[in-house]
């Protein structure tokens, strides 16, 4: 099998996982409706200002077996009511793909969840990989002070099922409590 790809390098700045050859997809707090437990909240800041929550640098290869996507992911600072800034999370199209995550700065953590309701929550800390199994869904959250910037690397024609997060949220919410990240019951998952 071909995939018409030539060798290629790509760079990334280390300090903030920005890339000058790659122009970054962004999702602000406009686009992260039905993501937050509350949405109330969410309104309120986006009525405010309509903040950027993350962004990343992903290549366009072919989506082809045997090719690897790989990229970068900033997750900014903040809060929407007591909920940290995350990102929408998914699980992939074919379901059994696996995923990797280096994290190159920052705090927080990468929520994990398979169907049959196991759920982990991998750190991010500098220097820390995070491993997600096939079959898991997974977020990155941002519990600390500056950008969560990690490296991801996963298979090319794995697809992103966006819309079962969408419909049934997370099992689990990560959450300040006492001016420390916890993990509870999202109280407003859907369990069809």
């Amino acid at each position: 099998m071909t995939n018409n790809v030539n060798p290629f390098s790509l760079f990334f700045d280390l300090a903030n996982g920005k890339s000058d050859e790659k122009v970054s997809s962004k999702r602000f707090l406009s686009n992260m409706k039905g993501m937050f437990n509350d949405e109330t909240a969410l309104q309120q800041v986006v009525d405010k200002e309509d903040r950027l929550v993350y962004e990343f640098h992903e290549l366009d290869l072919p989506e082809t077996e045997g090719n690897i996507l790989f990229g970068t992911s900033i997750v900014y600072p903040g809060k929407v009511g007591d909920e940290y800034y995350m990102t929408k999370g998914h699980f992939h199209t074919i379901l059994d793909t696996a995923e990797v995550y280096y994290c190159l700065s920052g705090q927080g953590y990468l929520l994990m969840e398979n169907p049959e309701g196991d759920w982990e929550a991998g750190e991010f800390k500098p220097g820390n990989a995070v491993y997600t199994p096939g079959r898991y869904a997974h977020r990155s959250i941002n519990t600390g002070d500056e950008p969560l910037v990690t490296f991801f690397a996963f298979r090319a024609d794995a697809g992103h099922d966006y819309g079962t997060i969408e419909t049934k949220g997370f099992r689990k919410l990560v959450v300040e409590r006492d001016g420390k990240p916890e993990i509870i019951d999202n109280p407003n998952w859907v369990n069809e």
